[in-house]
């Protein structure tokens, strides 16, 4: 099998260089300075773990690589302002918005928009970082230069946050995992859980959704799909063209995990749906030190990402899985002890969920 090169070599790269080492199949994540001649690119498939990167030697050399799959496709995904415009497009429901031209606009966003207005960045921008939530009167806490930079958002009032996993290959087959309920803090995804049978009526939209901007787009692999539960509806909030975050239980919690699912897709092994036969947790493990006790509790898998612990920073995760909800339950209870206080919120939200 062809080897694999992924543009990025942060925990993501990592987990697809994991999933490749049992297929046989050499996956090379590489930063973004690498010199061109130190990768194998030449005969390689070339992926990406991240939307967008810098101009650089290497690059500019994987630019003009024919192998590199969804090339042309990352930018138009990575500008929030491209985005939007391909949803409309698709007639595909997501929050009223408009791009943030100037100042003198915001009688008038009120005005359409209605009195909570979150602005996001065009570009770059994730984990609650470059995004406001504003009300009237509080505009001066923007910075001078996010107009023209940024897109506004009618601020959604939402029971619930779910995420879509899917994957499509080259023949245009698509196949998705169970919805994953997500929990955000900040803007960080903190917890996700996920039940093998989802709601059918949400399930059904969000396939419908995610297999018709894929096939728009002819993509080729996992793609990501967060939405917002409105009533009995989902509107979508973002897209992101890779492997994501909220897809990490699929390590444990599936048969074919999200990582492995991708490279299937990019180097078109075959692509059967991934059996889910029991309930599974995420937590992520967010600038706290690696604690081996967790260990001790024989339902919780460790990936730790081996990066310096820093606040905010995003260093590892643990996968619960079992059949019986309330032996989920039980070992998050347990598990509440050795996570400090930021954590409690999550564990309690997922515990209910199970219950749900």
């Amino acid at each position: 099998m062809k080897p694999v090169c992924v543009l990025g070599n942060g925990q993501l790269g990592r987990m697809l260089r994991q999933a490749g080492e049992p297929l046989g199949i050499a996956v090379y994540p590489v930063g973004l300075d690498a010199e061109p001649e130190s990768v194998p690119f030449q005969h390689s498939v070339i992926t990406a773990e991240i939307e967008r990167w810098p101009e650089t030697a290497l690059t500019r050399e994987l630019a003009r690589h024919t192998a590199f799959v969804n090339r042309d496709i990352f930018p138009l995904l990575a500008d929030r302002y491209t985005q939007k415009k391909l949803l409309d497009e698709l007639k595909l429901a997501t929050a009223p918005w408009q791009l943030l031209a100037s100042s003198d606009e915001w009688s008038s966003i009120y005005s359409d928009l209605g009195e909570l207005a979150i602005v996001k960045r065009r570009v770059g921008g994730y984990d609650g970082r470059g995004q406001w939530r504003l009300h009237p009167g509080e505009e001066t806490a923007l910075p001078a230069d996010c107009y023209g930079e940024c897109i506004v958002e009618q601020g959604i009032h939402f029971s619930g946050e779910v995420s879509l996993i899917g994957a499509r290959n080259t023949q245009g087959q698509c196949v998705f995992y169970p919805l994953t309920h997500n929990l955000h803090q900040d803007g960080i995804l903190r917890a996700s859980v996920v039940l093998p049978t989802p709601q059918p009526h949400l399930q059904q939209q969000a396939e419908q959704m995610l297999s018709a901007i894929m096939n728009r787009l002819g993509y080729v692999g996992v793609m990501a799909m967060e939405c917002f539960i409105v009533g009995e509806r989902l509107l979508i909030n973002e897209l992101a063209p890779r492997v994501h975050n909220s897809g990490h239980w699929t390590q444990n919690g599936a048969s074919i995990s999200q990582f492995e699912l991708h490279l299937r897709a990019i180097l078109d092994l075959p692509l059967p749906l991934p059996v889910i036969t029991a309930p599974s947790v995420m937590v992520n493990l967010i600038g706290t030190a690696v604690n081996t006790d967790w260990l001790a509790l024989p339902l919780v898998h460790l990936h730790w990402y081996e990066k310096e612990v820093r606040p905010g920073r995003k260093v590892g995760h643990l996968n619960l899985n079992h059949p019986d909800s309330a032996q989920l339950c039980q070992t998050l209870q347990l598990l509440a002890p050795l996570l400090s206080e930021e954590y409690q919120p999550g564990l309690q939200w997922a515990q209910q969920s199970l219950s749900t």
